[in-house]
């Protein structure tokens, strides 16, 4: 009980950090800080530490890369699926941050539901890909999985303005600032290969 009481705040807190930074909203925001004020205190008085020591949300203690999850699904014609993301009108494969307090694989098919609508069974591990960016100003290690779909493509995600299934020798264009088209290639070369892309 304690454990799960526990990993509950903690998830209110990365929420109403994730809200913070992303909503534009006033209305939103005042709720969002609200949250991650009576989440702060809740955490301050379960662990009976202040949170201003080093802790999960604290980035500046010392600096490490963020974790992605991207997923390459395939269809019974060999097509790989991709998303349009609303924000640069360009075609990437589905994923996303992975969460506190979930796994890299809950977090692949937790992303693939979101953004494609699309219910899948992870069936392999493609690799770990080290990617620096200046435009996003960090570091990250994205975790990539191979998957299928468990059924037909539900409604998709807000963030998302397309989902379609194309050719692996024929990525739809543009392409989104997320991944090169250099990286997207690779993923899907070692997921067909079968290899274990290590970084």
């Amino acid at each position: 009980m304690k454990d799960s009481l526990y990993a509950f705040i903690l998830k209110v807190q990365a929420i109403s950090k994730i809200g913070l930074k992303y909503s534009q909203d006033p209305y939103a925001l005042e709720n969002y800080q609200e949250l991650n004020d009576l989440s702060r205190s809740m955490l301050e008085q379960f662990v009976e530490v202040s949170i201003d020591r080093p802790n999960y949300f604290n980035k500046d203690v010392y600096p490490t890369p963020n974790v992605s999850v991207r997923i390459i699904i395939f269809n019974d014609r060999n097509e790989v699926l991709f998303v349009r993301e609303k924000a640069d009108g360009g075609y990437t494969l589905p994923g996303g941050w992975a969460d506190i307090d979930e796994t890299p694989k809950e977090a692949a098919i937790k992303e693939c539901m979101q953004e494609a609508g699309a219910d899948v069974m992870i069936t392999d591990f493609v690799g770990v890909y080290h990617f620096s960016s200046l435009k996003a100003s960090s570091s990250q290690y994205c975790l990539v999985f191979k998957a299928k779909l468990k059924g037909p493509l539900q409604p998709f995600g807000h963030e998302i303005s397309d989902v379609r299934f194309a050719p692996i020798h024929q990525i739809p264009m543009p392409i989104s600032w997320k991944l090169s088209i250099e990286d997207i290639k690779q993923m899907i070369d070692d997921a067909v290969k079968g290899v274990i892309h290590l970084e």
